[in-house]
């Protein structure tokens, strides 16, 4: 093979797929049709002159001609760190933003509920009485409930809280599945739980020492509990009213959404679970654990608004890249 000639005849194509991969941010339909066509031709070419030539130059140029335009036209996989980065600062506060009315209604459920029933513990010594034996709520207010956060080491008790905390969401995210119908059941669960362990406490004169334990990781434990039960109830909502969209893309787009709560939530209520078996039981004063608790909570509220609305206002959904039930209709 004549490579000067091979060479005088193609470089024309070569130059003008190397203009069409520099500028392919930037091309119109027709361009990326020649793009993909110029990229199919110049890897025959590359074929050709591994096979009849011998020109280390010229294989270099055409092999990495070749592999840039293979990018353009497939898509250059993206960095892991940049999948990462975009998950925290785009996926999952977006989608925590856009949930904000759900979220704060489910707060303001789970706080009237409690309230209510703690108040209702606390008063009559009848609930008490069916509840437990004055000698078994003694030992609950005087031992068991300070005693919890401090009985086991320090690391296994994280673990452990951890992972039941990361169940409580669970619930809430699974309750998605059946139209969220079942989130509100678990939301009286644990308002429930919180009310008798209040209410008991209340009723002997131990509020401060409740709310001196519960409140430095209760704070975030429950904002994350909330959060999984707003997404959760807004996919069940979803079903009812899809919105402008078809009502399998509207449920496709809120269940990957309640996905990305679910993976985020694994980071929060692990900082919960920390601030839990390391601050709720040392020995900091009160207002020092309360404030590391009130600390978090505003940290955690503060992100989710700013890299959130960050987010709404260019227009994220927080949904993947390429989400695969979108297709171009006329």
């Amino acid at each position: 093979m004549d490579i000067d000639a091979f060479i005088a005849a193609h470089r024309p194509t070569w130059d003008r797929l190397e203009h069409l991969v520099k500028h392919r941010g930037r091309l119109t339909g027709a361009e990326v049709d020649e793009l993909v066509e110029l990229y199919q031709r110049v890897s025959t070419h590359l074929s050709i002159v591994r096979s009849a030539s011998t020109d280390a130059m010229l294989t270099g140029r055409l092999s990495a001609l070749v592999a840039r335009a293979r990018s353009a036209v497939t898509g250059a996989h993206v960095p892991a760190w940049r999948e990462f980065a975009r998950f925290f600062t785009v996926s999952f506060p977006v989608v925590a933003y856009r949930a904000r009315w759900w979220w704060l209604g489910a707060t303001v459920a789970f706080v009237a509920v409690a309230w209510a029933m703690g108040a209702w513990v606390a008063d009559n010594p009848e609930v008490q009485r069916a509840i437990a034996t004055p000698e078994e709520i003694t030992q609950l207010v005087e031992h068991d409930f300070a005693d919890y956060y401090s009985e086991n080491p320090a690391a296994s008790f994280a673990s452990r809280v951890w992972i039941n905390n990361a169940w409580v969401a669970a619930l809430m995210l699974i309750g998605a599945i059946f139209m969220g119908l079942p989130i509100p059941y678990f939301l009286f669960q644990n308002a429930a739980n919180v009310a008798v362990s209040g209410g008991l406490m209340a009723s002997r004169g131990k509020l401060d020492i409740f709310f001196g334990l519960i409140t430095p990781h209760g704070l975030l434990e429950l904002t994350a509990v909330f959060l999984a039960a707003a997404v959760g109830l807004k996919l069940g909502w979803t079903v009812i009213d899809p919105g402008p969209r078809r009502r399998a893309e509207a449920l496709a787009e809120q269940g990957r959404a309640v996905m990305s709560v679910a993976m985020g939530l694994v980071v929060v209520l692990f900082v919960s679970g920390l601030i839990e078996a390391f601050v709720t039981p040392s020995g900091l004063p009160t207002w020092a654990r309360i404030a590391i608790g009130v600390l978090a909570e505003a940290a955690f509220l503060a992100y989710v608004v700013y890299y959130g609305r960050r987010a709404v206002r260019a227009q994220e959904t927080g949904d993947v890249e390429r989400a695969p039930d979108l297709a171009p209709t006329a």
